[in-house]
């Protein structure tokens, strides 16, 4: 079965972007995030750096990617936080498209 594409004329808006609206997030944020250009908050890069890499290497990071994480303020728990979000995410992906 196809899927139904939307009719509207208005621009389509990702749930992320409305979600981080809601929140009160700064567009500088959002828009950085969604240009893949250099976000405002360097603990935000750092932020960002790292999980593009638990993605991009399948969860195994070396350690400069660690350490530099580390360095930016965050903790070795946190690092767990973002594998499992990763792992759930590849999770719910393949459970909601299992046809």
């Amino acid at each position: 079965m196809a899927k139904q594409q939307c009719r509207t004329r208005l621009p389509l808006m990702p749930a992320q972007t409305g979600i981080a609206k809601s929140m009160k997030v700064d567009d500088a944020i959002t828009d950085a995030l969604r240009n893949e250009t250099a976000l405002p908050i360097a603990r935000l890069e750092a932020l960002r750096d790292f999980t593009l890499s638990v993605i991009r290497n399948r969860g195994e990071v070396d350690d400069s990617a660690v350490q530099a994480f580390l360095e930016a303020g965050f903790t070795k728990r946190q690092i767990l936080e973002i594998m499992l979000g990763a792992a759930q995410k590849g999770m719910s992906n393949y459970a909601n498209h299992p046809y």
